[in-house]
């Protein structure tokens, strides 16, 4: 039975702790502060200390420092209701495992706790991020995308061509290249066309090639991308950005499986698998008549869909921690996990920009955090905050009354709501809602009690 060491000086949340932990099926001890927990460290071995940071005396930070001279591997979670993000870092740096702010959700210490006792298996210590990966390219364990693994799987074997729709960011070129991992073509080349980043003329040339002589600084002939992906995947991606004329030439390829080049005049067998992706909606382009419906047809035979990450928010703990592994390899760090109140931050953003924009957000943590954890500070979640704001109130849609308003009162309002939303989302717990709308903890509970919306004093 694994062995856990409260401290705390207050006796509510002791008594709070223990009963928790023995209905968990852990032996429990308990201090009322450091002093007291030395005491015991030096007599009987623990598995796990939750600690308060601020006590009087010997606080939570030295307890933590002891605790690990004694024994290197006793796992440590620090808890407080006001330890600043200073006090968040130094823990870490001593070797916490995780730091939850007062007050936290039974739910979320269990699964702290949970974790934490788990990480001193060997069988969770020699998990690592390619357990999780499909295809040796795609993470993610939610049911949307074991729905998008089981298309991947029916259709690779397949002829057919393949399109693939979902927003920026969201891993399109991945599933891709996952399709003909999984094809009877993946021995052949992988080519990439990006439809919107050239010219038209540019890009005829250059998915086609061109003969010697066919225009000014055609030297020699150069065979195109399409010869380039011959026996293997041609993967056309915005193909929603391709000119009107090249569409005529590229349902002719499709359609017929051959094409000439620039300047020439004999037909060129293709040996090329199609898959196509697109951020756009291509009906409504289609009734707009920028895109041509025949070719629309001829791409779209197997249609697949890739989820937003807002509509997978379970993957994103995965995906955080694939990229955290990746960057702290690349930038020669030592981070092994993100805490679980920056987890709970990420899991509560929209992420307009995907899997993209978390992976960004990660590399920017790995490169800025100082300790061995990633902590709320190390997220640079500007974009979120912006995001947020602009998603709520847009100031063109103010309209001020003729007679007028009392300014103070609409304000107040607004902030009002604001408050109550934030309350919401962190489900009562008043350090994230505080970390949601960028203000201090002192200034939350300040003006919670100013509009009558806190009922307690944490």
């Amino acid at each position: 039975m694994e062995k856990v060491l409260v401290v705390d000086d207050e006796l509510s949340m002791r008594e709070f702790l223990e009963i928790m932990l023995l209905n968990e099926g852990y032996s429990v001890v308990t201090a009322e502060n450091g002093g007291e927990a030395l005491k015991i460290l030096e007599k009987e071995p623990v598995d796990l200390i939750i600690t308060d940071i601020r006590m009087n005396g010997i606080d939570g930070l030295q307890v933590l420092k002891k605790s690990k001279e004694i024994n290197p591997n006793t796992i440590v979670i620090m808890i407080s209701a006001y330890a600043s993000a200073e006090t968040a870092v130094q823990a870490m740096k001593e070797g916490a495992y995780d730091y939850l702010p007062k007050p936290f959700k039974l739910k979320e210490i269990k699964k702290v706790i949970r974790e934490a006792l788990n990480s001193r298996k060997p069988s969770a210590e020699e998990r690592s991020s390619r357990d999780i990966l499909h295809f040796g390219l795609l993470v993610g364990e939610s049911p949307q995308m074991h729905k998008v693994y089981d298309l991947i799987r029916r259709v690779a074997s397949t002829p057919s061509n393949i399109l693939l729709t979902g927003e920026s960011g969201t891993g399109k070129e991945l599933i891709a290249r996952a399709i003909h991992q999984e094809s009877d073509r993946k021995d052949g080349p992988f080519v990439a066309v990006n439809c919107g980043g050239m010219p038209e003329n540019l890009m005829e040339s250059e998915l086609f090639g061109y003969k010697k002589g066919a225009f000014t600084g055609a030297t020699s002939t150069k065979p195109g991308l399409v010869e380039a992906a011959k026996g293997g995947t041609l993967f056309l991606d915005e193909i929603g950005e391709l000119s009107t004329p090249l569409q005529v030439k590229l349902l002719r390829l499709i359609q017929e499986k051959t094409y000439k080049m620039v300047g020439g005049t004999e037909d060129i067998k293709a040996d090329v698998r199609f898959i196509s992706a697109t951020n756009q909606d291509l009906e409504q382009k289609i009734i707009k008549g920028s895109f041509r419906e025949d070719l629309y047809y001829r791409l779209n035979v197997i249609h697949i869909r890739i989820p937003p990450l807002r509509e997978r928010t379970g993957d994103i703990p995965l995906l955080a921690q694939y990229f955290l592994e990746k960057y702290s390899r690349q930038f020669g760090k030592e981070i092994r996990k993100i805490s679980t109140y920056a987890l709970d931050i990420l899991k509560g953003y929209n992420f307009p920009g995907n899997v993209r924009e978390l992976e960004n957000i990660i590399e920017r943590s790995v490169a800025l955090e100082s300790s061995n954890i990633v902590l709320p500070d190390s997220l640079t979640l500007s974009a979120y905050k912006k995001s947020k704001t602009t998603e709520l109130i847009d100031p063109g849609q103010i309209v001020l009354p003729r007679e007028g308003l009392n300014l103070d009162d609409f304000l107040a309002g607004i902030e009002k709501e604001l408050l109550a939303q934030a309350l919401s989302i962190s489900q009562g717990t008043k350090q994230k809602a505080a970390e949601l709308l960028g203000i201090s903890l002192r200034s939350l509970r300040y003006r919670l009690a100013k509009y009558g919306l806190s009922s307690e004093d944490d």
